[in-house]
């Protein structure tokens, strides 16, 4: 096989061939009523739109909707983006080396990154918060899960650790914005985040591509992790012999069933306590930040740009995104 060269290292006219993940794998139709491919490949570095232009079929349910395959193509410049133009496509499983080149993930250590959460969870003040912190601190599966998990199967912080790195930043950030609002709970405010995106770990599946359990597309992360919490309330009470306040169980499930702010963004209810109001705000700051600088300022810049001073829409924020950093 040839040297391995990432996604984000790809010229114009460059012959490509190599393993690359692949996702939402469709056949489209030329203009001439001829089936063609469509789909995206990515590796640990970015992702390319894909075309292969003639495409039978059978050859087509072989391959996987969200796998692994093998391909032989040549990039070409489409609408001041690259796309790889595919000649040949096989599936396959790829070995644990070729995972490690597929699948992106955080570039901060994870280790450090969880002792900074369990530091700010001990800082809850009441006795009640800190036992329900530390009955999903216990659980070791969870956490590692926890540890492990992309934020979001493609939206933001969508790579291994994604959903630590994300949760750590949102503790951050109430830890500098709740002494601006003494009326807050704090308390409140710093579980419901630790809380908020915890559903996600049985939401998404992130042993191979990201894509979305059963559960995940049957249950969703916002009702799975209101679940999770009735159970973990109900195991306080059993293994610490502590019942939550009244009322405590009720604003906590709420603040993870609100946190999305809107039912057409997928929340079940809308924000209606301060704190589930201020959560909500700073899920959406981190997501949509996030989103917005790695779309203008990418952690690791392409070979090639050719979209000039402006990103294509982008369509979770409505818009496109201007690159140049003005004042750097």
């Amino acid at each position: 096989m040839p040297d391995r060269r990432y996604i984000a290292d790809f010229g114009v006219s460059e012959r490509v061939e190599g393993a690359f993940a692949i996702s939402n794998a469709q056949m489209g139709r030329t203009r001439n009523d001829k089936p063609y491919l469509r789909c995206l490949l990515s590796d640990k570095t970015g992702e390319v739109s894909g075309r292969m232009w003639s495409i039978e079929e059978a050859q087509f349910r072989r391959l996987p909707t969200e796998g692994f395959v093998y391909v032989e193509g040549e990039t070409q410049a489409y609408q001041g983006d690259l796309q790889l133009i595919i000649h040949s496509i096989d599936p396959i499983d790829p070995t644990p080396e070729q995972m490690g080149e597929l699948l992106p993930s955080t570039d901060k250590d994870v280790g450090a990154m969880f002792e900074e959460v369990r530091t700010l969870l001990g800082t809850l003040a009441h006795p009640a918060a800190k036992a329900l912190a530390n009955e999903y601190l216990a659980d070791e599966f969870l956490m590692d899960q926890f540890r492990r998990a992309p934020a979001a199967k493609s939206m933001h912080h969508a790579y291994l650790g994604g959903l630590l790195e994300h949760t750590l930043q949102l503790l951050r950030l109430a830890d500098a914005v709740c002494p601006l609002y003494p009326k807050l709970n704090r308390d409140i405010v710093v579980l419901g985040l630790f809380l908020h995106d915890l559903g996600k770990t049985r939401e998404l599946k992130f042993d191979q591509t990201f894509a979305y359990s059963d559960r995940g597309e049957l249950i969703g992360h916002i009702v799975e992790g209101a679940i999770m919490l009735h159970d973990k309330a109900q195991q306080v009470m059993t293994s610490q012999g502590l019942r939550l306040p009244p009322g405590m169980l009720t604003v906590l499930q709420h603040i993870i069933l609100s946190h999305h702010t809107l039912p057409e963004y997928g929340a079940a209810k809308v924000p209606s306590t301060p704190e589930a109001v201020l959560v909500s705000i700073l899920d959406n700051l981190d997501a949509k930040t996030t989103i917005a600088t790695e779309a203008a300022r990418p952690s690791r810049a392409k070979a090639v740009e050719l979209g000039g001073n402006f990103t294509d829409r982008h369509w979770a924020l409505g818009t496109k995104m201007y690159r140049p950093n003005v004042l750097e």
